[in-house]
């Protein structure tokens, strides 16, 4: 990465971080993924009951591989032959594992889902959830990230699970009614009434974009 751009993030890092503290929720700034790693495994108790919604940043860094190896009780949908039995287990999780599909730099999370077990599990029911952010998605107002949300995330993630929509041929959100879209629910988190409860690891990072990945 450029150093002016490292430098420029580091910064923006701290205004975003002070406006999650404002929000009732923590910041934490981390400079690579090792580090992003660290601050993550120092928020995770050993022995939690951990799952996650789609994050393959917690693969990228390294998380995932660290919860299956460690005294944790990870449970990973993709091993279960019922799903919707995986994605209950979430509401009644120690830990859930999450990043955004935007996020403003005075600390508004965006999220959209398709199947809504990721927007549903963040705004209620596991008792600590843990958002792994690369800068790259730190927009300067909410419209803008509600932008990235729908014109970034959303057409990548729908080309990368193979799904007919508008957006998947244009790369551009057409506000459809597809029965494929991924635009079901939207969730904008401005405030957290649980003090303790939302945590955002920023990463001074660019992740690559991998099938599954909540962009």
């Amino acid at each position: 990465m450029n150093e002016n751009i490292f430098k420029r993030n580091e910064l923006l890092a701290r205004k975003t971080i002070k406006g999650l503290e404002s929000r009732n929720m923590s910041g934490y700034y981390a400079a690579d993924r090792k580090e992003a790693l660290e601050v993550a495994l120092s928020l995770i108790p050993e022995g939690s009951s951990v799952t996650m919604g789609g994050c393959m940043s917690a693969a990228e860094i390294g998380l995932v591989d660290a919860l299956k190896e460690g005294n944790y009780n990870f449970i990973n949908r993709d091993e279960y032959a019922d799903k919707r039995a995986a994605m209950l287990a979430a509401y009644d999780a120690d830990v859930f594992l999450s990043s955004a599909n935007a996020m403003t730099d005075d600390g508004v999370l965006i999220n959209i889902d398709g199947n809504s077990n990721r927007v549903s599990a963040i705004a209620q029911g596991p008792k600590k959830v843990v958002f792994i952010v690369g800068m790259n998605k730190v927009c300067s107002d909410v419209d803008g990230a509600m932008k990235r949300a729908r014109n970034v995330a959303a057409p990548i993630n729908v080309q990368r699970f193979g799904l007919s929509t508008p957006c998947a041929k244009t790369g551009a959100c057409a506000d459809c009614k597809s029965p494929d879209t991924i635009c079901c629910q939207f969730l904008i988190t401005r405030f957290s009434r649980h003090a303790g409860r939302i945590h955002v690891i920023l990463v001074n990072d660019n992740f690559f974009f991998r099938k599954g990945e909540t962009v």
